[in-house]
């Protein structure tokens, strides 16, 4: 079994508040986790309105597998958010 991880960090030029922060936090993770089965959640940088860091985590049998959905869900991350991607790490086991 693989389980694949990938860190992303986004900037949000528009956001003077961490309630804009949040909006655009709250729909990217909703959007992605209506339309992949994976793990994302904010894991990093909580109190800084214009940075956002998602965590992503993918768990299959296939490596193959893994390494396409969560290239396939960081490609669709980077096209629905509203934000720039600045920053990506990967990391991979397998347990």
């Amino acid at each position: 079994m693989y389980t694949l991880s990938a860190k992303l960090k986004f900037f949000i030029p528009h956001a003077v508040s961490l309630k804009d922060k949040r909006a655009v936090s709250r729909s990217l993770l909703d959007k992605t986790q209506h339309r992949y089965n994976a793990a994302v959640a904010e894991v990093d940088t909580m109190d800084i309105c214009q940075t956002l860091t998602i965590g992503i985590a993918v768990v299959s049998s296939d490596i193959g597998h893994a390494r396409q959905s969560l290239s396939q869900i960081i490609r669709f991350m980077e096209a629905h958010a509203e934000a720039e991607l600045i920053e990506t790490f990967f990391q991979d086991e397998r347990i």
